[in-house]
């Protein structure tokens, strides 16, 4: 089913977005890259179409996707992954100074896991609008969407991501795109071992009722299931093992 169809992901040079890059591609479709990584870019395979851009970046974002709608004459499917993880408490009462929550680093966060989806939400719809294209537009979420300890900024920026999606949903129904949100838990990623310790890590497998972590195989399997089902609309689809039951 996706044979052929021009499918953008962002961060698809390295970590979660390559395995769905690579599921993509296994599956017949044209994948389209965009990552700011230029060296991870350059090492992937050139049956990867990909751009070196800063989904941030109104300008280079605008270039890049008409370049690819020029291109190919269409773009069915946009999979926002780029994003970032980031931890920081309101207030931390250890530190003598700067007990706050540093305003650059909320909007940083907000910049690279929000505004990011926004961007590329904007200017790929439209294109898809113009070319009567029923497409489907998959936005990578987190569980910490409902509120997570120490993750203000992300947090914000994950339930932002859930309510655009919700409202394109409703806003987009009538020109026949869809738009869907993949929620993850824990997955088991370089990135997760990176930001929490192993002691950590088996404290939430205790906490999760499957007792592991996700693979990205869970997730990729998801986001081929919300481009493929065509009812599934405004949804959000946890891929956390139960964790938020």
């Amino acid at each position: 089913m996706l044979r052929n169809k021009v499918i953008i992901v962002t961060g698809g040079a390295s970590g979660l977005g390559l395995d769905i890059s690579n599921r993509l591609l296994n599956e017949k479709a044209i994948v389209v890259i965009f990552d700011i990584d230029r060296e991870k870019l350059n090492s992937l395979s050139e049956t990867f179409v990909k751009y070196c851009v800063d989904v941030t970046s109104y300008q280079q974002i605008e270039s890049a996707v008409s370049d690819v709608f020029n291109r190919f004459g269409a773009i069915n499917v946009l999979i926002n992954n780029a994003g970032s993880i980031y931890s920081e408490p309101l207030i931390n009462i250890l530190e003598k100074k700067n007990r706050k929550h540093s305003l650059k680093s909320f909007k940083k966060c907000l910049d690279i896991n929000l505004t990011s989806v926004f961007i590329l939400g904007s200017i790929v719809i439209e294109k898809m609008v113009v070319k009567r294209t029923k497409g489907v537009v998959v936005n990578i979420s987190s569980i910490s969407a409902k509120g997570n300890a120490g993750q203000t900024a992300y947090s914000a920026a994950k339930a932002g991501v859930e309510a655009l999606t919700k409202t394109w949903a409703k806003e987009l129904g009538i020109f026949g795109i869809r738009v869907v949100a993949i929620a993850p838990g824990f997955i088991n990623t370089q990135s997760t071992h990176q930001a929490l310790n192993e002691e950590v890590v088996n404290n939430i497998k205790q906490k999760v009722p499957l007792k592991t972590l996700g693979n990205a195989e869970d997730v990729s399997q998801a986001i081929i299931y919300a481009i493929t089902s065509e009812y599934v609309n405004g949804t959000v689809l946890k891929i956390d093992g139960g964790l938020t039951l």
